[in-house]
């Protein structure tokens, strides 16, 4: 039986390829310090013997016991609200969390992936973005110490590729929503969302002609299941190419949820892009891989589990307490 570490597993995505791995017959360890991750993603899956949880920080050195095939790197805050909380600990999952699983991996001869993002490529200066790319990023402004943790992990994982030729593999993630999302993250989708189903205007910041491309979370867990079995170890795009304007989208949210609110408008945030979609042409060549959920029926499906959460889990998601953090670390 093959077995897989996946950190970050109770995340939004890492709790997805908890469920993928399981259901292809893995032995799934997964690993979390839930800073942001929620057990009740995972939950349903203690019960299995194929599944075990380790509550543990990645910044520290990390062993588990046995044979280990695969890892999985998602161990991040990912949102703008959570990385912008707590920056320390977000250069520092990249950085130090990048090189001790790395470092497993080389004891553990084990293949590794690591979960990069489009942030690497900035605010682009190119369109689409294609994985050659360098981008246009500004190191020191607020947001740049998640972008930079990503740029860092990138570097560190090819060099750990060609001077010790370990097995590494880089999925750079586009926008990706779906189930087990948190409601308000500061991302766009669960924050129109979290707006609307309490009645609130939808917050669009600057005149919202930028634009994003949205991949639902069951394309991209495909995508990423794909490039870890592929033989490629250069980065690869993952998400979906088709392109909307923000307030296009919102526009559509309304429609969705069938509510009456409007549209408010605030200022842009420092170095937001303007422009996000990928160009998926190594996706499509090397793996095989296209999105195929369209954003209409993804769209239906994360309203439909939004509704379905109670009142007490919808406050729950929108509000995270990081008081018991270690903000100093």
């Amino acid at each position: 039986m093959k077995r897989i570490l996946i950190t970050g597993a109770a995340g939004f995505l890492g709790s997805h390829l908890c469920d993928r791995f399981i259901a292809e017959g893995y032995y799934v360890m997964g690993m979390d310090n839930l800073i942001t991750g929620d057990l009740k993603n995972i939950e349903h899956l203690f019960k299995l013997e194929r599944f075990e949880f380790y509550h543990y920080d990645v910044t520290k050195f990390v062993h588990v016991p046995g044979k280990l095939d695969y890892i999985l790197h998602f161990a991040s805050p990912a949102s703008p609200i959570d990385y912008l909380k707590i920056p320390i600990q977000t250069l520092k999952v990249g950085a130090l969390g990048t090189h001790n699983l790395l470092g497993l991996a080389r004891e553990k001869n084990s293949r590794i992936l690591i979960a990069s993002t489009s942030e690497v490529y900035g605010d682009p200066l190119v369109h689409p973005q294609s994985e050659e790319y360098y981008g246009n990023v500004n190191t020191i402004s607020p947001r740049g110490v998640y972008d930079e943790a990503k740029r860092f992990q990138e570097s560190i994982t090819m060099a750990y590729h060609r001077f010790h030729g370990l097995q590494t593999r880089i999925a750079r993630i586009f926008n990706t929503y779906g189930p087990r999302m948190r409601l308000n993250d500061g991302r766009v989708i669960p924050a129109f969302m979290g707006q609307a189903l309490r009645g609130e205007n939808l917050t669009v910041f600057g005149d919202g002609r930028q634009t994003r491309s949205f991949c639902y979370v069951d394309d991209q867990i495909e995508g990423i299941y794909r490039l870890l079995l592929s033989d490629y170890s250069l980065p690869v795009n993952i998400g979906n190419p088709e392109e909307i304007a923000i307030l296009e989208f919102a526009e559509e949210i309304l429609q969705l949820t069938g509510t009456d609110q409007k549209i408010v408008y605030r200022p842009l945030p420092q170095d937001d892009p303007m422009q996000r979609q990928p160009d998926i042409t190594k996706a499509r060549e090397i793996l095989g891989w296209e999105p195929r959920v369209g954003r209409s029926e993804g769209m239906s499906r994360t309203y439909a589990y939004f509704k379905s959460l109670s009142r007490d889990e919808l406050e729950k998601r929108e509000h995270r307490d990081f008081s018991h953090r270690n903000h100093h670390a």
